[in-house]
């Protein structure tokens, strides 16, 4: 912290001039979170930026807004609710904070049941599939749960329903599916894992909830598949969060958790207080917050309606089959992601030998592209992917120059030697003889600092790449 003051012009000057050097979040294609919203609603961001959404009392008509909100998506996720009846749920900072609160209601729920039934409850478990992202790894080592994980295997990069129903015990506070897997895009068969739930119950007297992962797809099946069965239709469903600000169309910082009924949110985890000038029920993590967020989710719901997202949802998977059919015509890729699901392609090279995922990755930097590439998790380790997120600001023009550029990409890979910049990420130390009777010789160094490439001809004569 500088000793001195400096005028406000060139303080903004200052951190202006390092922003530039960001990326471009629309051209950032690794992120689900939205980065284009109306010049009508930035409006009434900012004109709410300086309100603290715990204040309710102060701010009665943002916590409204809020309650709307959470009413609008329960009844999207089709709650069974009366028609004066309220949803429960809340808004939170996104899903992890949304998947934490979620968490803790089936834990103590189950720990009040088993503590009741004069059962130990010390060891709680939830069945997850390998793909999870990695707030349900938070959740399970934060609060002290066991994280049963069902593995994956080539051709299947999503929880296996029958092995997850296998593993459940009756330590388990409940299955958590998703609606949409961070990896591939796929939606996990919630309908098949509520059946086999049901009729273990039945055969067992074993009755495990299941929390549905909607965090990227809760705001596209309801408009895209709409006969899709995996929200409160389904009898074993509890409890369900979403993220406003990916397919729900806000600037990041807004999540959604609903349940099916106030049955399943114990009382004892909301807290009520009357400092800020009334009483207050508070069930969150944090407890200031902005209400921008919250008036924006609100702007979108009444802005867009079905029709609305419906119509965006359906822009976001033409273009997902314009990027999908350009990157089949190359003959280069497989295909990995599915038809069904959260408007995304994820590809790998047909033949990895030469070079890899991580090569095209970093070469379309140059272009501008973040394009993330990755290892899928256990028992599938083996399978690198790239993966391009379709959100609403990217169009059928940007899908139609991605499949450009990364064809200049391949074009530019197949003309230098074999794997070079593969083996550094590796820090493999080998020789190759390539045809022409070029030795690559790779020096791996720490981690932090850079590597170095020697690319030697029978000369020993360096050519630096």
């Amino acid at each position: 912290m500088p000793e001195n003051s400096i005028p406000k012009e060139a303080a903004y000057q200052i951190i202006n001039d390092e922003l530039m050097l960001d990326g471009n979040p629309r051209l950032n294609l690794a992120s689900f979170v939205t980065t284009w919203m109306e010049p009508e609603c930035d409006k009434l961001i900012m004109a709410s930026i300086n309100k603290n959404y715990v204040d309710m009392d102060e701010y009665p008509v943002t916590t409204e807004l809020q309650n709307r909100c959470v009413n609008m998506i329960a009844h999207l996720f089709n709650a069974p609710l009366g028609e004066t009846e309220t949803a429960v749920g809340v808004g939170t900072v996104g899903s992890s904070e949304a998947i934490m609160l979620a968490g803790l209601a089936f834990k103590r729920k189950w720990q009040n049941k088993r503590r009741a039934e004069g059962k130990p409850f010390d060891k709680p478990n939830i069945v997850t599939g390998a793909n999870v992202q990695v707030c349900w790894e938070k959740f399970a080592r934060y609060f002290e749960v066991e994280l049963k994980e069902v593995k994956l295997r080539e051709g299947y990069y999503v929880m296996d329903p029958e092995q997850a129903v296998e593993m459940v015990d009756e330590n388990t506070i409940c299955v958590a599916a998703i609606l949409g897997s961070t990896l591939n895009g796929e939606f996990e068969d919630v309908k098949l894992l509520n059946d086999l739930l049901v009729l273990k119950k039945k055969e067992t007297g074993l009755d495990v909830p299941i929390h549905v992962d909607a965090a990227s797809g809760g705001f596209i099946a309801p408009f895209i598949y709409p006969e899709l069965e995996w929200d409160f239709r389904l009898p074993q469903v509890k409890s369900i969060n979403v993220s406003g600000h990916k397919y729900g169309l806000v600037y990041a910082g807004i999540g959604w958790v609903v349940w099916r009924n106030k049955e399943d949110l114990p009382d004892e985890l909301i807290f009520h207080i009357n400092y800020l000038g009334a009483d207050q029920p508070t069930f969150t993590l944090n407890f200031s917050k902005g209400s921008s967020q919250v008036i924006a989710q609100y702007y979108q719901l009444i802005r867009l309606g079905h029709e609305g997202y419906r119509n965006v949802m359906e822009n976001c998977r033409e273009n997902m089959i314009v990027l999908r059919e350009g990157l089949e015509k190359t003959g280069r890729f497989n295909i990995v992601s599915k038809d069904e699901g959260i408007p995304l392609v994820a590809f790998s090279l047909k033949d990895n030998s030469s070079h890899t995922e991580f090569e095209i990755s970093e070469m379309l930097r140059r272009y501008g592209w973040i394009v993330p590439a990755y290892t899928m998790p256990a028992n599938a380790e083996h399978i690198t992917v790239l993966r391009v997120v379709i959100r609403e600001d990217f169009s059928r023009t940007l899908a139609e120059r991605l499949v450009m550029d990364i064809e200049k990409v391949m074009h530019e890979l197949d003309v230098l030697p074999s794997r070079v910049i593969h083996k550094i990420s590796l820090g493999e130390l080998k020789s190759e003889d390539n045809g022409d009777n070029m030795v690559v010789t790779v020096k791996k160094s720490d981690i932090e600092k850079p590597k170095e490439i020697n690319v030697k001809k029978k000369t020993d004569k360096p050519v630096f790449c």
